[in-house]
């Protein structure tokens, strides 16, 4: 946020609060909620963006109405064939959308699986600027009834929390992800930090803080700090793997490390040297993931084993045939 703009809100705010603490914390929770331009900023940005819609161009395209009017988008490659095939759900995370995901999901289609991913309300097709976490959750539900059960689902960031949130259950109300497998990919395990920074970047004072964060409970039946799902992970009695560099700047690896001390049934895969974002389409990241999801239980010997960009490192899904050749 420029920093004249978050002067002006910091401003607006401070008046708004003196005057109604609840309606500053209402104001808060829409600004928060509303989601980045999805038209990619600088060249890189346009690079990537194209790059990966070149790769979506021959998908199939589906709107999904969520309630409220709001609607997310899906793209499904290798779909409508006969007989069964593996099928796997992709979600983006915050400001980002399905094309970014490209070399993800080209992995999982070249496997020959059915794959669907979303784009949330407000990013990519879906249209709109505004997204919440209850929203996401119901597109994941809308998803699973249009498309069937997922064998596997795999997010990034907040698409991450948003799989884990709704495979949990967290939402009263909201049919619960059934995916045999879940990868999350530089995901946080809770949310009161991000509603607490915000708060603190446009000037918060405690009595709109708590406003805001009453906000989740009133919008989504569930009070801010249940999701946690960092605790839940131990809970939903299936594989998960937990992939996160060590220098990701956005999302602490504070958070895998709670989520790989969830339970046995937890996997924790440090991918260090490739930050949040371009972990998602590093190539030993993708062997990784494409050896959890044929079935590798991958019981590490330690908490955490390490894939990084040098090539003498063990592919992860190797490991377990490499210790048994000691």
């Amino acid at each position: 946020m420029a920093n004249f703009a978050l002067k002006v809100i910091r401003l607006g705010f401070s008046g708004l609060q003196a005057v109604s603490p609840d309606l500053a914390g209402r104001a808060a929770f829409l600004l928060f909620c509303r989601t980045p331009s999805p038209r990619p900023k600088g060249e890189k940005a346009k690079g990537a963006h194209a790059a990966g819609a070149a790769r979506l161009a021959d998908a199939e395209r589906f709107i999904l109405r969520l309630a409220g009017g709001a609607r997310a988008h899906a793209y499904r490659l290798n779909g409508g064939a006969i007989g069964r095939r593996k099928r796997y759900l992709v979600t983006h995370g915050w400001g980002s959308s399905a094309v970014y995901m490209a070399d993800l999901v080209s992995m999982l289609v070249a496997t020959g699986a059915e794959v669907v991913a979303l784009d949330f309300p407000g990013h990519g097709r879906a249209g709109g600027r505004f997204l919440h976490m209850g929203l996401a959750v119901e597109a994941i539900a809308a998803a699973e009834e249009r498309f069937g059960a997922f064998d596997a689902a795999i997010g990034h960031s907040f698409g991450g929390a948003a799989l884990m949130v709704s495979a949990a259950g967290l939402l009263p109300d909201v049919a619960p992800a059934t995916a045999g497998r879940l990868v999350l990919i530089g995901a946080p395990s809770e949310m009161a930090w991000l509603f607490a920074d915000f708060g603190r970047m446009v000037g918060l004072r405690s009595t709109a803080q708590a406003a805001l964060e009453n906000e989740v409970q009133r919008v989504t039946g569930r009070r801010l700090r249940d999701f946690d799902v960092g605790a839940a992970a131990s809970g939903i009695n299936r594989p998960v793997l937990i992939i996160h560099a060590e220098d990701d700047k956005e999302v602490s690896p504070a958070h895998a490390r709670r989520y790989g001390a969830a339970g046995q049934r937890v996997r924790l895969l440090w991918a260090n040297g490739f930050g949040h974002r371009r972990i998602v389409g590093a190539a030993p990241v993708l062997a990784a993931i494409a050896g959890f999801l044929e079935g590798d239980r991958c019981e590490p010997d330690v908490p955490g084993e390490s894939i990084k960009k040098d090539a003498e490192i063990i592919p992860f899904f190797e490991l377990p045939a490499r210790r048994a050749a000691l």
